[in-house]
Order: C-alpha cells, then structure tokens, then sequence
C-alpha cells in the first residue's frame, strides 16, 4: 500500500468518525455536504449499522449517535428496533456508488436529509438518514433502512424483505 493510498483511507476514517462543523452556530445550518462526504456518511452510518446487526452489540453505533439521542434512548433501543435485521449483511453497499433519490437538504427541524439506495442485487437497499448537529458534527439521529425485491416500487409494501427504522426526529423537541 503506497502513502497516498494510506493517506485517503486515513482521511476516510476521520470523515467517517464524525465530520467535523465549523462553528457551534445552532441558528444556521452547516453548509450541505459534497457529495464524496454525502457517500461516506451514508456508507459509514450503515457499515456501522450492519456491524450492529452481525455482533448484536450496538453500543458503537448508540455512540456514534447525536447527542439527543442518546439522552433519551439506549442501545437496546437500537437493538430492539432493527431485531428484524439481526445477523443479516448489507456489507456489500461498500463497493457501490449511492443513487439519491433526493438531494441533500436540511429540513426545517434542522436535521439534514440523506435519501437514496445502493443498486444491489438481487434486493435493492433503500435508506432515509437524518443527522442533526451534536457535539459539534453531523451525527446520526433517525435512520430508516429497507430492503426491497426489485421488482417492487420504493413507494409500495408490496416485495418487501425487511424493514427496520427508527424515527427519533422528535428527539429534543
């Protein structure tokens, strides 16, 4: 492995512990990410994720969590949340580009919304992840993963294979 590539895994493990927001400002949104940030967001939230499921431990990812989140909820909050994922891999997102279905915003609440799949097959992976502004970074605060048989719409139940999500956005209200 050259130093450059050690270099950018390096970068990409410190912008996936949490992305650092310049300033504490709560009244204005940090500026949208990249779309290379907006990836390994996505890919790390659900790597996590999926570590979760496979070792039934979500004590990394309930750390990883805002800050709000953790106030209110444990990791077994997560766990019980996502038991119908438990043991089952969705590792193989690493190696896919995400497709948006909707581009990155921030919602009134102040949650930035993170929308879009991996093209995987033969079940295509479908994610809605909000992250609030905690400790100073964009960190995650409701998560949403499905798991559909392509032949089903996003927009139907119809074809579903798993689904899990938890909805803490009204967390700190």
């Amino acid at each position: 492995m050259t130093m450059k590539h050690l270099s950018r895994i390096l970068a990409i493990v410190a912008l996936a512990i949490g992305v650092a927001i310049p300033g504490s400002a709560v009244a204005q949104s940090p500026p949208l990410p990249t779309p290379f940030v907006e990836e390994v967001m996505v890919k790390t939230s659900l790597l996590t994720f999926n570590d979760a499921n496979l070792t039934g431990n979500y004590a990394v990812m309930y750390a990883k969590m805002a800050k709000p989140f953790r106030d209110r909820f444990t990791a077994d909050t997560l766990k019980q949340a996502f038991k119908v994922f438990a043991g089952k891999r969705i590792d193989l997102i690493a190696a896919k580009p995400i497709v948006q279905t909707a581009p990155a915003k921030f919602a009134s609440n102040g949650f930035l919304m993170l929308r879009g799949y991996f093209d995987t097959t033969p079940s295509r992976l479908s994610y809605e992840l909000d992250f609030a502004v905690s400790e100073g970074e964009l960190k995650l605060i409701a998560i949403d993963v499905k798991v559909r048989d392509p032949s089903s719409s996003d927009a139907g139940g119809a074809g579903l294979l798993t689904h899990a999500a938890t909805d803490f956005s009204a967390v700190g209200k």
